[in-house]
């Protein structure tokens, strides 16, 4: 938020890959810009020439999530370069929401739009401690950027949040100080209750691809429901006892009405009684 109205001025656009997290539309809204969706294809991947067609002389800001929540996409190298090169020649500013950088599987590595060339003096990488130290009540992250970009929003964060407490920041300083085992042994918790849960929603007749990274999984509801994502979700909590986030929290598009967000962010024998629970489904 303070990133969108330190840059922002009223009416100019700001690119957002479609699913996002819930918040980059109000954000954007809020600070007076104009959000232009770019839908991923199905597989993930970017479509070229949406995202290519979003880039206009009015386009000030991309605000990319990688590992993305809700549907676990992360950002390859060519992507970013995609990226980069477009934020260059129509001289935009990106983004970007690094929470889950530590959470990969499969090989995957996180690549910082930052670190490449031209990116570099034009990039607010945004990161936090919550997901990573499990301490999601814990809204303590940060921010980097070049000088200029800092100083606008050094001025908007103060009299949006005054300041994180001073205890939680210690403890955040500890954390830091964790040896590279913890981000390892991290991943590969998440990633046990990831191909569980995955495991689970594949059996009850849903169709979802394994996330890349964070611990999210996007899920399509199967066409014999015959209900929404909103309906299908309350059906859920009070007939099998299953939560989940309906899908139109993450879309502009009416693609989020099919969709439902689980997360496998539990205990293990959270997650099985939810296999179970899951088994109850008349699909």
């Amino acid at each position: 938020m303070a990133s969108m109205l330190a840059l922002i001025n009223e009416g100019e656009e700001v690119v957002v890959f479609e699913p996002f997290y819930e918040n980059y539309g109000p954000d954007a809204a809020v600070s007076g810009a104009v959000p232009r969706f770019v839908p991923l294809n199905d597989d993930g991947s970017i479509d070229e020439n949406a995202l290519v067609s979003a880039f206009n002389n009015k386009t000030r800001a991309l605000i990319l999530n990688t590992p993305n929540n809700p549907c676990g996409k992360v950002f390859t190298r060519d992507e970013l370069k995609l990226i980069a090169d477009l934020c260059a020649d129509h001289d935009v500013i990106a983004v970007t929401d690094e929470i889950y950088e530590y959470i990969l599987y499969d090989g995957k590595k996180h690549i910082s739009i930052a670190s490449l060339d031209e990116m570099k003096d034009r990039t607010i990488t945004i990161s936090g401690f919550s997901k990573t130290y499990s301490v999601t009540g814990w809204r303590i992250g940060y921010a980097v950027a070049q000088k200029e970009l800092t100083s606008a929003l050094r001025k908007v964060h103060d009299f949006l949040t005054v300041g994180a407490p001073a205890p939680l920041q210690h403890a955040c300083v500890t954390a830091l100080r964790f040896p590279d085992s913890y981000y390892k042994e991290l991943a590969n918790m998440y990633d046990a209750k990831r191909k569980l849960l995955y495991d689970a929603l594949i059996k009850a007749g849903f169709r979802c691809i394994l996330p890349e990274g964070a611990y999210y999984i996007l899920a399509d509801i199967p066409d014999s429901i015959g209900m929404d994502d909103m309906t299908f979700a309350r059906y859920l909590v009070s007939e099998i006892g299953v939560a989940a986030v309906p899908g139109s929290s993450f879309y502009k598009s009416e693609a989020g009405k099919h969709k439902l967000r689980f997360t496998f962010s539990k205990k293990e024998e959270t997650l099985m009684e939810a296999s179970k629970r899951l088994e109850r489904l008349e699909l």
